[in-house]
């Protein structure tokens, strides 16, 4: 992008204005305040959070509790994939790992608006039973994918992303509880159930990893793997970020108890 002089005054129209709040995010990983963004533009205050929140409902922007940082729009024109490339490739070797040693159906998702993003799936001879595909999207709060990543989002961000659905907000609550573990059984896809937990990155929830099968899938058994999984692609998008252990500690027997089930 090309800066904008404020030295004659603040630009007068709107887009200069926007131009001129997105030309200090640098960098993908810039996370910045709004009294950063403000000094650093030399806009009034009120101005530059106006013009924040309007970025962010377009996604130019994301918000989190760490600040502002580019969104998904952003890093579509600038980053090919938006991210997605990397995340793919830090997530593949693992969700490849968790369908082998479950027989059941991994994805890898991230959230794009109110919706789920479907980026990857593993599913060997059961994906079929399962109608997910990449690429294809589905509602966010009816999935285990969605719901393990708004439950590490801001409370205003997630009810500004899907509204407040019958007791959404009660179940975000409890995926917190189990620390980041989120289950849905028949809620998005008749007779699917799901367990899914979020990658993290410092920003925020990145993506989310699930493990899918029918009714009868042992979606607790599994629940740790999916856990473990998603932390260890935390760790390879950000080696610095310290993710603790997300709901019930592995144990050597649950990966041996899922082999072979093919559920």
């Amino acid at each position: 992008m090309t800066s904008l002089s404020t030295d004659s005054g603040p630009p007068p129209s709107m887009v200069e204005r926007m131009t001129l709040i997105m030309d200090v995010f640098a960098r993908r990983s810039t996370r910045l305040t709004l009294e950063d963004v403000a000094r650093r533009t030399r806009l009034p205050r009120s101005t530059t959070h106006r013009i924040l929140d309007q970025l962010v409902r377009l996604d130019w922007l994301d918000h989190t509790s760490s600040g502002y940082g580019l969104g998904r729009r952003a890093l579509g024109l600038g980053g090919g994939e938006g991210g997605h490339g990397e995340l793919r490739e830090a997530a593949a070797p693992l969700l490849h790992e968790l369908q082998l040693s479950t027989g059941l159906v991994a994805h890898l998702a991230v959230l794009d608006g109110a919706d789920v993003l479907y980026l990857d799936k593993a599913g060997g001879r059961l994906a079929g039973s399962v109608p997910s595909r990449v690429g294809g999207r589905a509602p966010a709060h009816l999935t285990a994918l969605g719901r393990a990543i708004l439950a590490w989002l801001e409370p205003e961000r997630a009810h500004a992303l899907v509204g407040a659905p019958g007791s959404l907000h009660q179940e975000l609550h409890r995926i917190r509880q189990r620390r980041g573990l989120a289950f849905e059984r028949g809620d998005c896809f008749p007779g699917v159930s799901s367990v899914a937990a979020a990658i993290r990155r410092p920003g925020g929830p990145a993506a989310a990893l699930s493990l899918a099968g029918d009714a009868r899938a042992p979606l607790e058994r599994v629940a740790p793997l999916v856990a473990d999984a998603a932390r260890q692609v935390s760790r390879a998008l950000a080696p610095a970020l310290e993710v603790p252990h997300q709901g019930w500690s592995p144990e050597p027997r649950l990966l041996a108890a899922g082999q072979g089930r093919g559920q």
